[in-house]
């Protein structure tokens, strides 16, 4: 093993302590002491000397991302079971539990006299999690389950900043389980949703189901992006630590530096319990993320002990459920809107109802799926709920109440806004327009057309697009070309020297290459990758003029859908008008890239299949496009045809089952010695 100076050893050391106590300060106190530039720098600056010497620590910072994906989520047992909890509607019930928490105690320990002590806090709407620390370093962390088996998350969970790698600053526990929920702000669910809307990616009903999503990736990076929340609350097995209480316990966890409930108090008597409830409710439209409910515990662990469990429940603590914001309309019509990638929505129209405090006059319907499969029709009496306190959607219809004058909204086979036809993809829930000059669409295809991957026409930035868009300059990327400066200089955003400057970027833009063109034009599910593809089987635009799905899905890893996708583009007849057009002004596509309908080129790697596990230094896409351009070829998973296992930091099964195959083993940098080698 390389030998560690001791002062970059040190440096290590004091970086990982800096920037974990950033995390801590950012996302548990709310309470940043340096700006983002300077964590960047210090960030950068520790994955830089721990990927030169290869020495990190196991709570650095950089080890909450890069992790490869999974196949699969491996099954674990919790120590002690992950019970749930008793539900009450009423302040009646909750009353009666006070009873019966006595009632038991009285049984057990003889008498019991006064008012209890009980903690009350919000109920979380998140996906429960168990975090395991041994030796104060987090080692395990699994879902609920059946509350007795839950699935392995760790690497997932390691990338929720608010989340200890370590246990510091208290007595530390020789092996310890902490319990909470992973949760999703509002405001973040609400952009997340947005920004699935624009990719056509089915929307999340509420941050709940956000959270399970995000933290149920075989792909741990695609965890990271998403910004999740943990608020710690509940205490599993434990050794070499006692608490006494549940508040002597959430005190440990703050001193540690774990997050905890945004509101926690500790009353005593249920007319407490009830006002303390009471006031969680009032606070509910403030609060930055969604709660259901408020949970009450016995506060000592002593009589929680004495009182036990029930075959599912404990019963020293009960969740009083808040009413659901619902209310009852009527549906006034139904429409079609479109969205900016095409794809079409149906959308209620209500008569306007007051729910939760805001007044809601329309739903979406998600799809003609969800239309058939709750009978939704133009005019019917609804059940409409704020799903998440947020987004409205229709809950039920109250068939009772139909008069026969109600009407069916059947799906579009044309867009309403453009008349193109309308496609619905096998498998697919979603209706799409597929024409190219689409109004809806034309934003997002003139912002996708420009942007730097594409086309990229520098100086062409969102704010500049809607003011074109606005003045009447363009309708659609094509007018980008017939752009003069003149119509520039009287707009307010242009000066002499940026309206040149813009229509010198159009100009330049005209000579492209195949790929780039390809992935500018916005197809769906033709990304940069499969745009390249395309361009080594393809020596023309041309060429792939009424294309059949069949001859798309000939080449290696394009897909039934993608092939679909592209065979409906090139046949369109509006479609194919605009590309030639585009030609007409002045558009040159070269292909460098065409390798005479060969997908692969005899490169340096001779065909080899490559399969890559554990942590690398560069992103796993990365690795593989370099493979490929190198004529190699990569797998997921491991077998006697697998010519080498390139293998990174904390490799697992793959690993193993490549050395019982007998599978060469290489690092990183051997990739890339061995292409060099072989070229």
């Amino acid at each position: 093993m390389k030998k560690i100076p001791a002062d970059i050893k040190k440096e290590i050391e004091k970086l990982t302590a800096q920037i974990n106590e950033h995390n801590y300060r950012y996302h548990v106190l709310d309470a940043p002491v340096i700006s983002d530039e300077e964590y960047d720098r210090l960030f950068r600056r520790l994955q830089e000397i721990e990927t030169k010497y290869g020495y990190s620590l196991p709570d650095s910072p950089t080890q909450r991302v890069g992790a490869p994906p999974l196949d699969k989520f491996e099954k674990v047992k919790h120590t002690e079971p992950m019970l749930s909890l008793e539900n009450a509607f009423s302040y009646d019930k909750v009353r009666d539990f006070d009873q019966r928490v006595k009632k038991r105690l009285i049984e057990r320990i003889g008498t019991y006299e006064g008012d209890l002590e009980y903690t009350v806090e919000p109920k979380y709407d998140g996906l429960a999690i168990e975090l395991t620390y041994k030796k104060g370093r987090l080692t395990r962390a699994s879902t609920r389950g059946d509350g007795y088996e839950g699935e392995e998350v760790t690497r997932n969970i390691k990338t929720v900043k608010a989340i200890p790698l370590r246990i510091e600053g208290v007595d530390i526990p020789a092996e310890i389980d902490i319990r909470g929920e992973v949760y999703m702000d509002i405001d973040e669910f609400e952009k997340m949703n947005k920004e699935r809307e624009k990719s056509e990616e089915t929307l999340f009903a509420n941050p709940r189901n956000a959270a399970a999503g995000s933290v149920r990736q075989l792909d741990p990076t695609v965890t990271e992006k998403r910004k999740l929340h943990m608020a710690c609350y509940g205490l599993g097995a434990a050794k070499g630590i006692d608490f006494k209480s549940q508040t002597d316990f959430i005190a440990w966890l703050k001193q540690a530096h774990f997050p905890t409930p945004a509101r926690f108090s500790v009353v005593t008597g249920i007319d407490k319990v009830i006002e303390a409830i009471k006031k969680i409710e009032g606070e509910r439209p403030k609060l930055p993320f969604e709660t259901d409910g408020a949970v009450v515990k016995v506060n000592e662990f002593r009589l929680q002990r004495e009182l036990g469990f029930k075959t599912r429940e404990p019963r020293w603590a009960i969740a009083f459920k808040f009413a659901a914001h619902q209310g009852t309309t009527q549906i006034e019509n139904i429409i079609a809107s479109v969205g900016r990638t095409g794809t079409i929505t149906p959308v209620a129209m209500l008569k306007p109802v007051p729910i939760g405090g805001v007044t809601v006059s329309r739903s979406t319907l998600h799809n003609w799926d969800e239309i058939e499969r709750k009978d939704i029709r133009i005019g019917d009496t609804v059940v409409v709920e704020r799903a998440g306190d947020v987004i409205p959607h229709i809950v039920t219809v109250i068939k009772e109440k139909r008069t026969g004058q109600e009407r069916e909204f059947p799906p579009p086979s044309h867009c309403p806004v453009c008349g193109s036809r309308v496609v619905r993809d096998e498998g697919e829930v979603a209706f799409r327009c597929i024409g190219l000059n689409c109004a809806a669409q034309v934003l997002e295809r003139i912002y996708h057309y420009a942007s730097r991957g594409a086309m990229d026409i520098e100086g062409l930035g969102g704010k500049s697009v809607e003011l074109l868009y606005e003045k009447g300059l363009i309708r659609h990327f094509v007018d980008l070309y017939r752009l003069r400066k003149e119509q520039l200089l009287e707009l307010p955003r242009f000066a002499e020297k940026s309206a040149q400057n813009l229509i010198d970027a159009i100009e330049k833009s005209k000579k492209t290459t195949l790929s780039k063109f390809l992935y500018a034009l916005g197809i769906l599910h033709v990304g940069e990758f499969a745009a390249k593809q395309l361009a080594k089987n393809f020596e023309k635009i041309d060429d792939l003029y009424h294309v059949p799905a069949e001859r798309i899905m000939e080449i290696k890893q394009m897909g039934e859908k993608l092939a679909a996708s592209l065979s409906g583009f090139f046949s369109e007849k509006e479609n194919l008008q605009t590309l030639e057009t585009l030609k007409k002004l002045g558009v040159i596509i070269a292909n460098p890239g065409y390798e005479g309908g060969k997908s692969r080129d005899q490169g340096p790697l001779h065909d080899w299949t490559f399969v890559i596990t554990g942590a690398l230094t560069r992103p796993r896409n990365e690795i593989e496009e370099f493979i490929e351009r190198n004529g190699g070829r990569t797998a997921g998973s491991v077998s006697k045809k697998t010519d080498y296992v390139v293998a990174g930091k904390e490799a697992g099964s793959k690993l193993d089952k490549a050395r019982d195959l007998g599978v060469k083993v290489i690092s990183e940098s051997e990739l890339y010695r061995l292409a060099e080698k072989s070229s």
